[in-house]
């Protein structure tokens, strides 16, 4: 019971400090000040705005109370994404990030105005586990603003907090500035030496999780295909440990991947589907949105040796059920299971398979421990950071220890090593791309029928500097594995800058028609499609719906030259400065792209024009 003077209230708490500020006090405590003063005014009027209460600000911290957690969330978002953009206009070393924690619990209000109780407690905890220009937010908020808010929502476990008697299950909210901070103010001109393709590196390991799916391009009309489709949804871990979700998503997952090898269908690639995580859905909604005819759903619970899988595949144009089962057997027999399912969607809608539909699943592995050290590893690796990448190659190669001939877990060694290479994490980018082609030969060794081990190929020959081979390797790509979107949009992308626009645009319009949910970076590389072709008025708002997402270096660089070819200069001039603004050490010298001779001359001329040298 509160005492007089006080009353207990349950509020979204959030609270935010800076990080090192110490380090920036004492490099410059005047120009510290001066920012801290500008940044905290741009807190209390966001807070202000999203109907917030900032209840004390002492030193570099930050504390504000809130009604509603979505608006909560709905702030601390806004917030990073005006921090990251303001500190794109100062030094490196002068820039300042905040950590935001926030969480919904109850608290202790005085009639003065402070709060007291663990609701605050844990907001502070939270945010000391939040990264540099990150947020963090407690199970209690995340149940609230899961289908409210318009941002993905990671789990990150839970954690044992000083003070706090039981552990806290914490979530991380994923923001799209992630990429644009890392490559735009750090370490810019490695980082843009390092991209000399289109960053093909980006298919679906990288900036499928950094930059936030933005929907179909408005040009697609999502009728239905003339051959089954499908989207298979996140299945659910119904384990009742948050630990086990890379589990059913990895389930998830390979069903999505056989599938797609299934010439025959349509499936839906995986960044559309589970952008439906964690939300209640109407099957024939997901239809209408993603335009296939099937919907499978499923759940996941894994309890020692023992596995439980329910499916039930749904008609989504009546909401009717074609069929559903469970499967109650030791975990050994998972890809027994997986097989079994497979099997029967393909049998239930009718699937006619074809001779390149043989030994569809060859490139599994049949070790129950390889397997699970492959997902964790694939959900290490889709974190993105520099730790994760490295834990998820010790994971894969723990799991190639296990099964020397496991062609997926030989591609996450690959792709982890073309990630250094590609984003600074390597001492030599030269060794880190050679050790991507070594995986990518040996995985395609094993099995050089799996288009996804050619992309790895392709992307890593190109971005070594064998533009041919690396051609040859992504059009290979396309063939063995037409039904995956990254490999249409990758070889579309390079094939745009190689001056073969016209088969690139089919190339990525038939990957956002797999991936209508998809990252943003499709519509830098349609935009680039449509402007190699000659189509500039439809390619700047292709360009503007990926920076709308991030100030992709790529689709800055292209606005310029649409706006350019248009003889827009004046818009040209203001994107030109705008791509100096983000990334100050650009120059023609440093040309993120790898393109035939006449078109790198081309597009340097209107660089030139818009103010670029």
């Amino acid at each position: 019971m509160a005492e007089q003077g006080q009353r207990r209230k349950l509020e979204a708490i959030l609270s935010a400090d800076v990080v090192g500020y110490s380090r920036l006090m004492q490099d410059d405590d005047a120009a510290t000040v001066e920012t801290l003063t500008k940044y905290r005014a741009i807190f209390n009027d966001f807070v202000s705005r999203h109907e917030g209460r900032i209840v004390d600000s002492p030193g570099d911290n930050i504390l504000a109370e809130f009604d509603s957690p979505v608006e909560a969330v709905q702030c601390a978002v806004e917030l990073q994404r005006e921090f990251a953009r303001r500190n794109r206009q100062l030094a490196e070393h002068r820039q300042m990030q905040f950590r935001i924690g926030i969480n919904l619990g109850d608290i202790l209000s005085r009639d003065d105005g402070t709060i007291y109780g663990d609701g605050v407690n844990v907001a502070a905890r939270l945010e000391a586990l939040a990264e540099p220009g990150g947020i963090m937010i407690s199970e209690s908020a995340r149940m609230q603003v899961r289908s409210l808010v318009d941002v993905s929502i990671a789990d990150a476990g839970e954690h044992e907090v000083k003070n706090i008697a039981e552990p806290v299950h914490v979530y991380r909210i994923v923001l799209d500035e992630t990429v644009a901070r890392r490559q735009g103010s750090r370490n810019v001109p490695r980082a843009i030496i390092s991209i000399t393709g289109t960053a093909a590196l980006v298919i679906a390991i990288v900036v499928t999780f950094v930059f936030r799916p933005v929907g179909e391009p408005e040009d697609l009309v999502f009728t239905l295909p003339d051959k089954p489709s499908i989207a298979v949804l996140p299945f659910t871990n119904m384990s009742g440990d948050p630990e086990q979700a890379y589990f059913a998503d990895g389930i998830t997952e390979t069903l999505i991947t056989d599938l797609a090898r299934v010439r025959n269908m349509m499936v839906i690639a995986r960044n559309s589907t589970f952008s439906y995580k964690g939300k209640s859905v109407d099957v024939r909604q997901v239809g209408q949105e993603l335009g296939v005819r099937y919907v499978l759903e499923g759940s996941v619970q894994k309890a020692g040796d023992q596995l439980r899988i329910n499916v039930q595949l749904i008609d989504a144009q009546s909401g009717s059920h074609l069929w559903a089962d469970r499967y109650d057997r030791p975990l050994e027999n998972i890809f027994e299971i997986q097989d079994e399912i497979i099997q029967t969607i393909i049998a239930k809608m009718d699937v006619k398979l074809v001779s390149q539909d043989a030994n569809l699943w060859r490139s599994g592995t049949e070790n129950p421990d390889a397997y699970d050290k492959f997902m964790r590893a694939t959900q290490a690796q889709h974190l993105y950071s520099q730790a994760d990448n490295i834990r998820s190659r010790e994971l894969a190669e723990e799991a190639l220890e296990l099964d020397p001939d496991y062609v997926q877990a030989m591609l996450v060694v690959g792709w982890s090593h073309a990630l250094a290479a590609d984003f600074g994490w390597s001492e030599s980018q030269s060794e880190s791309y050679q050790m991507a082609i070594e995986w990518a030969n040996k995985a395609t060794a094993v099995d050089g029928s799996i288009g996804t081990t050619w992309i790895l190929l392709g992307d890593a020959l190109k971005d070594s500097g064998d533009i041919e081979g690396g051609m040859k390797a992504l059009e290979k790509a396309v063939a063995l594995g037409p039904n995956f979107a990254v490999n249409n949009i990758i070889a579309g992308w390079h094939m745009a800058l190689v001056g073969r626009a016209d088969e690139a645009l089919q190339l990525i319009k038939t990957g956002m028609r797999l991936d209508p949910r998809g990252p943003a970076y499709y519509f830098a590389a349609l935009g680039d499609a449509l402007t190699w072709s000659g189509r500039y008025d439809e390619a700047l708002p292709a360009y503007q719906k990926a920076l709308d997402e991030s100030p992709m270096i790529w689709a800055q660089i292209g606005r310029t030259v649409a706006l350019s070819q248009l003889g827009r200069m004046e818009e040209a001039r203001a994107q030109a400065d705008e791509l100096h603004q983000t990334y100050p050490n650009f120059s023609l010298d440093r040309m993120p792209y790898t393109m035939d001779p006449v078109s790198l001359e081309t597009l340097k001329t209107h660089l030139r024009r818009a103010g670029i040298e």
